[in-house]
């Protein structure tokens, strides 16, 4: 199959309504675009340099779980809530009821990723963990009575309010099976000889034009894209997430994918793939060489405190996953008396290391805000 010559598949007759059905993809592949193949150069240099970066920095892994946040934060936007990086960090109770419906489906979102990147340890990337991860999605949120973790066994569509008006009918449900089982062939399979990043951005386009499950597909399809780098070992950390890119592209993201189904134009969506793992791989070493001067700032500050300065560093630490918090939280993480934490804090107000965000005496919620503006 050469991209140039790409075939994305045929509309079928059913009662009342055309379904799209693709092409499988677990095939052999030529690369023939000269274009594509130069920003592929691109994107591979600027992800092995992300790739490289986040190896020399010290608890990375702090770092990653801020950009787990956005990341869940960003993909949740793309499909409608309206859940920010400030709320998404701070515990339920602080959240206005009429919100908790949208922050509860980016704590799934983290959820679900967290627990993907966890299973890769033990299982390969497959149907059985997309499905794992998409039941986790769906808890408890809307969605919830749509088959979470099970592929879907009735017809869905994209846009509109039926079949009459959608955007886009994706394939008829008796053959997602077959379609998910050839997108898992196609992810371990070594005939393709294809480069990682054209194959993930041609799953990611095949994922979501099945749509295998009845919610939550578009999601799942973007958590696919860093579960594959991971998987490929691509990237030895999840240090890379695509949908802050997507949603300020929000319009090119899908007006690229529709692309590829009505005009077989394959290329376009490979070219704006990899522009977008580019970009997102220089923004992302941008903010670690950010924390990195933020954190020697704040190591600097802290030298002041004498004696404190050991419980200064374990709250610092605590600070990197969770910098939006209260005393009580923080006294718990750190294993010390609220007295204690409470004096360490206001010498962080002082030090302009926190910003006290309630303007109480109690129940005082504080803000690492330098830290917060690099993920907003």
């Amino acid at each position: 199959m050469k991209i140039s010559s790409f075939k994305s598949g045929k509309w079928v007759q059913r009662f009342q309504y055309k379904s799209f059905e693709p092409i499988f993809i677990d095939t052999q592949w030529h690369l023939d675009n000269d274009a594509v193949t130069l920003l592929l150069s691109q994107a591979d240099q600027k992800l092995g340099e992300l790739n490289a970066f986040s190896q020399l920095i010290p608890d990375v892994d702090f770092f990653i779980k801020m950009h787990v946040l956005k990341e869940g934060t960003k993909s949740s936007h793309i499909e409608g809530t309206q859940t920010n990086i400030d709320e998404a960090v701070q515990k339920e109770e602080y959240i206005h009821p009429e919100k908790k419906d949208d922050w509860q489906e980016v704590q799934n979102y983290i959820q679900a990723m967290n627990t993907a990147i966890a299973s890769l340890n033990k299982l390969p990337l497959s149907n059985r963990i997309l499905k794992d991860t998409h039941k986790i999605l769906l808890q408890g949120v809307r969605g919830k009575h749509k088959q979470p973790g099970e592929f879907r066994i009735s017809q869905n569509w994209i846009g509109g309010s039926s079949f009459a008006d959608a955007k886009f009918i994706p394939p008829h449900q008796d053959g997602v099976i077959e379609y998910m089982s050839d997108l898992e062939q196609f992810i371990h399979s070594e005939n393709s000889q294809l480069p990682h990043l054209i194959k993930i951005a041609i799953l990611h386009y095949q994922f979501e034009t099945i749509h295998p499950f009845l919610d939550g597909n578009g999601r799942i399809g973007r958590l696919l894209i860093t579960l594959y780098l991971v998987h490929s070992g691509l990237l030895v950390k999840p240090t890379l997430y695509l949908s802050d890119f997507l949603e300020k592209n929000k319009e090119h993201y899908y007006d690229n994918l529709t692309a590829v189904r009505t005009k077989n134009d394959l290329a376009q969506w490979l070219k704006f793939f990899l522009e977008g793992i580019r970009v997102t791989s220089e923004n992302s070493i941008y903010t670690f060489k950010e924390i990195l001067a933020l954190r020697a700032d704040v190591e600097t500050k802290i030298m002041s405190l004498g004696k404190k300065q050991i419980l200064a560093k374990n709250v610092l630490q605590y600070l990197y996953s969770q910098p939006i918090t209260d005393m009580q939280s923080m006294a718990n993480a750190v294993d010390v008396s609220v007295a204690s934490i409470s004096r360490l804090l206001n010498d962080f107000v002082h030090l302009e290391i926190l910003v006290e965000r309630t303007g109480y005496r109690r129940n005082r919620v504080f803000a690492f805000e330098q830290y917060l503006k690099l993920f907003r």
